[in-house]
């Protein structure tokens, strides 16, 4: 962050999760600020982060400005023309911005799903596991469009007091848009998909798309009393959160092998719908056809009062691997086929760092990634679950078998070599829950 930072020359672009970065990420932002300004030029910043309606009334955006512009120094604060804003596009349907990008000049960006949250990553005995990209050239440029999306949004909405708080630092409008890069970044040879999501609110429905998503037949995805399921059967919100379908794509291209490493798969349910039942479907199909699938989730250990307060949304790791079973069952007509698919094809387990159950202080094992992984050559990183939530999210489909081949060896491999002790589906060890 600090590195990319230090090198604008024209825009920094911010967007996180409520509340603002602190810690060792605050730190990163003013160091690159102070470096990028001190070069004589005139800087135009945004952060922007997405606020459940529980923290609207706690992150205030003018407290944030004031903090970071008495650290930046009024030398540096005087060449910088910056926005701060908190927004929440609809509280009835808990959309609000999930993105993590940080973009520079139009230029390079990071994303992912790291939370740049002190007390969750650095100043903790134990620290949530989660992963982000990096990557410069024309790609960039996509995810100011995205933001330029969402900040026009919340310009617009400014005087909203329900879903907008904006600060800005002494004559700065509000910038609904950046521009791209000056000189168009130099193209590389890694093939880059930027994909994304307005969740709810934004945007009700894209009408002149050409894309007509086949929604899936009827299935048992609520638990009490729900609300409209978007994620199972809502045509309107498919045409404005592409990253959904993106997402089963991918899973659906697979001929060997899948690796999804996910907080969850299932939802805070109620109020939001279980799963995403063509999701499940598109894993059920690649399972039947020999495809192996490994899942690996956050320790349900972690699962908080409410939903995934403590980073778990399920009580049982049965939940999943019962869920996916029905969806076979409905695919093949067979429990006895779903079953034996699933135990020839399938490595389900919950995710730990070491060969010890829990951190040294006791505590579980929380993971954070939005990964999926296919046949070593392709992959998305970004900060979109694979469960329901109609957030505003972002990230990047990669096609590179030299770039999955690092996600293997630095990731992936240590992570099963140590969450495989949890298991209750391991086809290499034959290991299949009754």
């Amino acid at each position: 962050m600090r590195q990319d930072i230090a090198g604008a020359r024209e825009t920094v672009d911010i967007s996180t999760l409520a509340p603002f970065p602190d810690g060792g990420y605050q730190d990163a932002i003013v160091a690159g600020l102070k470096e990028a300004a001190g070069r004589g030029g005139r800087l135009r910043v945004r952060i922007l982060v997405g606020a459940a309606p529980i923290y609207h009334a706690t992150v205030i955006p003018s407290s944030y400005r004031d903090e970071l512009l008495a650290r930046l120094g009024p030398d540096v604060a005087g060449r910088i023309s910056l926005n701060v804003a908190s927004m929440t596009t609809s509280k009835t349907a808990f959309s609000w911005n999930h993105s993590k990008l940080v973009v520079v000049d139009g230029a390079s960006v990071i994303t992912g799903g790291v939370n740049s949250w002190k007390g969750d990553y650095l100043e903790t005995s134990h620290p949530v596991s989660d992963v982000d990209l990096a990557l410069t050239g024309p790609a960039a440029g996509s995810a100011v469009r995205y933001l330029d999306t969402l900040w026009e949004w919340t310009c617009r909405n400014k005087g909203n007091w329900a879903s907008v708080w904006f600060a800005a630092s002494p004559g700065a409008d509000c910038m609904s848009s950046l521009p791209g890069p000056a000189v168009p970044a130099g193209g590389g040879d890694v093939p880059a998909l930027a994909v994304g999501g307005l969740g709810v609110g934004i945007r009700e429905s894209d009408p002149v798309s050409s894309f007509r998503p086949v929604l899936p037949a009827a299935a048992d995805t609520r638990c009490g009393i729900g609300i409209h399921d978007r994620t199972n059967a809502d045509r309107d919100y498919d045409t404005v959160n592409p990253e959904e379908s993106a997402l089963r794509a991918l899973v659906s291209s697979a001929a060997s092998h899948i690796e999804i490493s996910q907080q969850d798969v299932h939802a805070t349910c109620p109020p939001l719908p279980r799963y995403d039942v063509r999701l499940y479907d598109a894993l059920a199909a690649k399972l039947v056809s020999g495809v192996k699938v490994r899942i690996v989730v956050s320790d349900p250990a972690n699962r908080g009062t409410v939903g995934s307060g403590g980073y778990s949304q399920i009580k049982s790791l049965s939940e999943v691997g019962d869920a996916l079973r029905g969806r076979l069952t409905v695919l093949t007509g067979d429990g006895g086929r779903a079953r034996a698919a699933m135990c020839e094809n399938l490595q389900l387990a919950t995710f730990r760092a070491s060969d010890r159950p829990t951190w040294a202080d006791g505590k579980p094992y929380a993971q954070h990634h939005k990964l999926v992984s296919v046949d070593g050559s392709a992959f998305y990183i970004g900060s979109k679950n694979l469960y329901p939530s109609w957030l505003q999210d972002f990230g990047y489909v990669v096609e590179s078998p030299a770039a999955a081949a690092q996600l293997k060896s630095d990731l992936l491999d240590p992570q099963w070599r140590y969450s495989q002790a949890t298991a209750t589906y391991d086809y290499a060890r034959g290991l299949c829950q009754p």
